[in-house]
C-alpha cells in the first residue's frame, strides 16, 4: 500500500516509476492482512512521524477515497474503560489525541454507551467518529489506476538480487536476468526492507535497524455483528498493540484481534490455541460472547523495530541525510498506522527526495 502510494506521488510529479514486486499481484503482504482501519491519530507521541502522518493522512484518504469512488464508511470507534483505573487511561488519550490535533474525541457516561452500543460493558469510554474503515484492496487498485495513468509501471514476480551504485546512478539486479539502471530508490519492502537493505552494497549496515516480527492472530464472529461501531479497548501498557479489539469490514462482518505475539520467521496459521484467551479479552467488554461463534480468521505480522518490551518505535523514514547516500529513500518499521498515513508518506518521501535532488 505504502509503496504503490508512492510510487503515485513521484509518477504524479513527473517522474518515470517502476514498482518492483516479489510477489505477481499488488499488495500480497502487509497490506493484505490488516484490519483496513482509518486511524484518527489518537494514540501516537506528540510530534512523531505517525502522529504527524496519521492525522495528515487521514484527512488525505477520505478526500481519495471520496474523489476515486473507493469504498469506505466512517463508522466511529468507542474506546472502552471497564473500570474506574481505566477511566483515567481514557483521558491521558483524550489528551494525547488533542495534542496530536485530534480535538474531536468525545466522553460517554456508561448510559450513553448502552445507548450507542448495547452489548458493550464499560463505565466510560471516548467516542472517536473521525475513525473509519476501507477496502484496502480497493484503495490499492486506485492506486495502481493513478500510477498507470501517469506512466507508471507495476512489474510483479519480480526478485530484486542486488543493486550497487556507479556514480550517481543505481543498477539493479533481478533474479530473471532483469537489469536496469535509475536514480532514485525507494525501498518500502515492508516485511522484506531490512533484507533489501542489505543487498545495497554502497550502504553502511549499521544504518539497518533490527526487524522484529510481530504476529496478530483475528477470529471472525459468526452471525450478525453485535456493534454498529469498532470497539477497542484500552491500549496494552507493553505498548505493543491496542488490545484485541472489535473491528467491521464494509460487509458488517465482525473480527476481533489482533493479538501481539513475537516470533522469529514469517507464520501465517492462526494459532486456534490463543482462541481462549481472546474470548476471555473480549469478554471483558462483550461478555455475550460465545466461544463457539469463534472462528479462525487470519493473521498479519508488524514489522516492529522495538524487541519485546522496549518501548514503542516511530516509523522510519531514512533519506540521505541519515546515511549519505544520494537518491535513496528506506522506509522501516511502517505498521500500523501505516494504511491511514500512505499517502502522507508519500508525499514526505516525493518531497524529500526533490528537495535533497535540487
Amino acid at each position: 500500500m505504502v509503496g504503490l502510494a508512492v510510487a503515485r506521488a513521484l509518477a504524479v510529479a513527473g517522474s518515470d516509476t517502476i514498482i518492483l514486486d516479489r510477489e505477481h499481484e499488488f499488495g500480497q503482504g502487509i497490506s493484505s492482512r490488516n484490519s483496513e482501519v482509518i486511524h484518527a491519530g489518537i494514540y501516537y507521541p506528540q510530534g512523531s512521524l505517525k502522529a504527524q502522518l496519521c492525522v495528515e493522512g487521514k484527512h488525505r484518504l477520505y478526500e481519495y477515497c471520496e474523489a476515486r469512488g473507493v469504498p469506505h464508511r466512517r463508522c466511529g470507534k468507542l474506546i472502552v474503560a471497564v473500570s474506574a483505573d481505566e477511566e483515567d487511561v481514557l483521558e491521558e488519550i483524550r489528551q494525547k489525541a488533542a495534542d496530536n490535533g485530534v480535538g474531536d474525541l468525545e466522553y460517554v457516561s456508561g448510559a450513553g454507551i448502552a445507548a450507542l452500543e448495547p452489548e458493550v460493558n464499560a463505565t466510560l469510554a471516548l467516542l472517536s467518529p473521525s475513525t473509519g474503515i476501507v477496502s484496502s484492496h480497493d484503495f490499492m487498485q486506485a492506486l495502481l489506476g493513478d500510477l498507470d495513468q501517469h506512466g507508471g509501471l507495476f512489474v510483479g514476480g519480480t526478485q530484486v538480487e542486488a543493486v550497487s551504485r556507479e556514480g550517481n546512478a543505481f543498477t539493479v539486479h533481478c533474479a530473471d536476468g532483469y537489469v536496469f539502471s535509475c536514480r532514485q530508490i525507494v525501498n518500502a519492502a515492508g516485511l522484506g526492507a531490512q533484507a533489501l537493505a542489505r543487498q545495497f552494497d554502497f550502504l553502511d549496515a549499521m544504518r539497518v535497524p533490527p526487524l522484529h516480527f510481530a504476529k496478530g492472530n483475528y477470529f471472525t464472529l459468526t452471525g450478525k455483528s453485535p456493534f454498529s461501531r469498532l470497539v477497542y479497548p484500552v491500549p496494552e501498557k507493553s505498548g505493543a498493540g491496542l488490545g484485541v479489539h472489535a473491528t467491521l469490514d464494509l460487509g458488517g462482518q465482525c473480527k476481533f484481534g489482533p493479538d501481539v505475539h513475537y516470533i522469529d520467521a514469517e507464520d501465517y496459521n492462526v494459532d486456534i490455541h490463543r482462541k481462549a484467551e481472546f474470548a476471555a479479552s473480549v469478554r471483558r467488554y462483550f461478555p455475550a460472547l460465545d466461544e463457539d461463534a469463534l472462528v479462525p480468521g487470519y493473521v498479519g505480522i508488524r514489522p516492529k523495530l522495538q524487541a519485546p518490551g522496549e518501548p514503542p518505535a516511530d516509523f522510519m523514514i531514512q533519506d540521505e541525510r541519515d546515511h549519505g547516500v544520494a537518491g535513496l529513500v528506506n522506509l522501516f518499521g511502517i505498521e500500523s498506522p501505516g494504511l491511514t498515513s500512505s499517502l502522507a508518506i508519500a508525499d514526505e518521501v516525493a518531497g524529500r527526495l526533490a528537495s535533497l535532488a535540487g
